[in-house]
């Protein structure tokens, strides 16, 4: 005989905790091709314009935020894990680079954002003679 639980897990017992679904928001790979830095990133649940990307300090934050009316008031939920509010965020270095040189697309739940290399500065060493 199988114990209840296996039927019944987690069905009640994790209410305050953080929910784990949330974790698993913006999962992403970072992978180089044509000299080029690319993420690709996970945003399910979103649509394009959720999805917004700051460059600021040399910092990339890429953030999804929706918001819906709720429109099911006559129920009285026991547990509500497709809320009606979600927001999540990341931020990648990507250093001192033209942001008008990045550039990005969203299909299919999937962000693909292209990062130049940052530009290495020019060899401006300069020898002094020791007298």
């Amino acid at each position: 005989m199988l114990p209840s639980r296996i039927f019944f897990d987690d069905f009640f017992d994790d209410m305050d905790k953080p929910r784990r679904f949330e974790n698993n928001l913006m999962k992403c790979d970072i992978f180089e091709k044509d000299g080029k830095f690319n993420i690709e990133m996970d945003v399910p649940g979103f649509k394009k314009d959720d999805i917004k990307m700051e460059l600021a300090d040399g910092y990339l934050t890429i953030s999804a935020e929706k918001k819906e009316e709720s429109k099911d008031e006559d129920k009285n939920y026991i547990r509500r894990e497709r809320t009606s509010y979600a927001r999540c965020e990341r931020k990648f270095y990507v250093g001192n680079i033209d942001d008008s040189k990045i550039k990005a697309e969203f299909k299919n739940g999937t962000l693909l954002v292209t990062v130049p290399k940052e530009e290495e500065p020019a060899d401006n060493k300069k020898y002094i003679t020791i007298d």
